[in-house]
């Protein structure tokens, strides 16, 4: 992949606009542009941005997911000049911004079901069959076997980049859509600009000229297990162990500890993490991956935000935007935890802890990291992953030399027989 040189230190912030402000629309959230901006991301993710179909509707305003007319913006939101002065004015604040994109399915009453009925799935008495195995009553799957659907859902995405200046899609349950089509509709967005391609799946082939990015589900369900106490933390050794082994280098994994799926379906990363929250989000940012801020964390939301109907985030502790601004900020700057392929790859560091503290540098000195400027430039990171406090003896390892503490300032020289106490979840990280 040829990724944007503008995904080189992103982080990426998933704006609900139904649910940050009181009016949910996009001039509302334009307002805020500038407050994400400090917080550390660098690419908006804005939530499906059409109408939504109303025959079999959820709730009151339905799922973002049942889209109606993939050309149209939902009024709901606001006006396609509203969504353009919205892209516009993050591109001032140097931000990016992708839309949504459902291409599995539409909505009942979609345009394409008067235009074209013959572009969708029929089950095995001819009639309309939304997706199989899920409760997604609401809409109706697409075929992909006929050309037209490949040639209308292109030419969708191309016209939001013409008419709105988008900078890419994050693409809904990708893994139900064919490559082909993936991998020619990246071509012809490329042939307009530089984008940037999130795919809700994980599956490594994706990013074989399609998507930069992809989802991290078994990386959070994994430090979800080690947070609940069902899974050892060596089940997240592994976790890395496999995934360094066996994805492209240059593939950027999403990492998050929210999400709008988790939020409303499987509850709040307070809830799903509990103490281990600080150090999940620690893990999320100077772990391998571009991380992921959901609507809400950074003002410390503890509710599970309805999904079909009106349902305002609410501020409540500011620690979640000081820890992600601090860490954020230090991704931004050191070449070592830069995105795939710029930064460098986890190295594992021995430790008299392996059992419960989960140690790694990452540096991009010598020939470590496809970013590197010759400077010797290390993170080392260590994280207790238990909820009983150790004291941690670092062994012989790469992580020798001067570091000092992200949060303290302290200076350290963490060399082999270096010692720290760890509390309960606690961590440490150190820079050069």
């Amino acid at each position: 992949m040829q990724h944007p040189d503008w995904t080189r230190t992103a982080a990426i912030y998933q704006l609900n606009q139904r649910q940050l402000t009181p009016e949910g629309t996009f001039r509302a959230a334009q307002e805020h542009l500038e407050r994400i901006r400090d917080l550390g991301a660098s690419i908006v993710w804005l939530m499906p941005v059409h109408p939504i179909g109303e025959v079999n509707r959820k709730g009151t305003l339905g799922s973002p997911y049942a889209i109606s007319d993939h050309r149209a913006v939902n009024p709901e939101f606001g006006t396609t000049e509203d969504l353009r002065a919205f892209v516009a004015a993050a591109h001032e604040l140097g931000l990016k911004v992708i839309l949504d994109w459902v291409a599995n399915h539409t909505a009942w009453d979609h345009v394409l079901v008067e235009e074209h009925p013959e572009f969708y799935k029929r089950d095995r008495n001819g009639r309309f069959r939304p997706t199989p195995w899920w409760d997604w009553d609401d809409i109706i799957d697409l075929d992909y076997a006929v050309p037209g659907v490949h040639e209308y859902m292109a030419d969708a995405m191309e016209h939001w980049v013409r008419e709105c200046d988008v900078d890419g899609f994050r693409c809904d349950v990708a893994g139900f859509v064919p490559m082909d089509f993936w991998r020619a509709v990246r071509a012809r967005l490329d042939a307009i600009k530089p984008v940037f391609m999130l795919a809700e799946w994980e599956e490594r082939d994706l990013h074989d000229g399609a998507f930069d990015a992809s989802y991290a589900w078994a990386w959070n369900e994994t430090l979800h297990r080690v947070a609940s106490g069902s899974a050892a933390p060596e089940a997240l050794v592994v976790h890395y162990a496999q995934h360094q082994g066996s994805w492209p280098q240059d593939a950027m994994r999403m990492t998050f500890v929210s999400n709008h799926d988790h939020n409303h379906a499987d509850g709040t990363e307070y809830d799903r993490f509990g103490d281990a929250l600080p150090a999940a989000i620690v893990l999320s940012v100077v772990g391998e991956g571009i991380p992921l801020i959901y609507t809400g964390q950074e003002l410390g939301n503890r509710k599970r935000l309805a999904f079909f109907d009106k349902d305002l985030v609410e501020e409540g502790d500011p620690h979640q935007a000081q820890l992600y601004g601090t860490l954020l900020g230090l991704k931004r700057e050191h070449p070592s935890l830069w995105n795939a392929p710029w930064g460098a790859p986890m190295t594992r560091v021995p430790t008299s802890e392996p059992e419960r503290v989960l140690a790694f540098t990452r540096d991009s000195g010598g020939d470590a990291g496809a970013g590197t400027d010759g400077a010797d430039r290390s993170v080392l990171a260590l994280v207790n992953l238990s909820p009983e406090s150790a004291t941690v003896v670092l062994g012989d390892g790469p992580q020798a030399g001067e570091y000092a503490d992200l949060f303290t300032g302290e200076t350290v020289r963490p060399d082999d027989g270096w010692s720290t106490d760890l509390p309960a979840w606690g961590f440490r990280v150190l820079r050069r």
